[in-house]
């Protein structure tokens, strides 16, 4: 016998404005991405926003921030908020760590 199921959605960082804070890790590799293109200088992963729309993500640790075009889907890993990519982790000083607590801010619509 179900009693009760309840499933709640959250969307992250959906509307302009908005922001998010969460791990950050970094992605690369030579296919093709969600969207069709494929991982660039300044690209993403983030699992809803629209491919195309660009975000500020900026390191809590030492203030780096850089602005990144969404262009495929994940991250997959639980907890984690967007993947960067490997130019985007350099930027933002956590290559060699592998992860770092950022935020997320949506600068711009698709």
């Amino acid at each position: 016998m179900i009693i009760g199921l309840a499933v709640v959605s959250v969307s992250a960082s959906t509307a302009l404005g908005q922001s998010i804070v969460g791990k950050a890790s970094y992605y690369g590799y030579g296919g093709r991405t969600a969207s069709g293109s494929h991982v660039g200088h300044m690209t993403a992963a983030h699992r809803s926003l629209p491919f195309g729309s660009r975000v500020r993500v900026t390191n809590l640790a030492n203030d780096r921030s850089v602005i990144v075009t969404i262009n495929d889907r994940g991250p997959f890993v639980r907890g984690r908020v967007i993947d960067v990519s490997v130019h985007a982790a350099e930027s933002l000083g956590f290559r060699s760590a592998g992860v770092a607590r950022v935020k997320v801010e949506r600068v711009s619509e698709r």
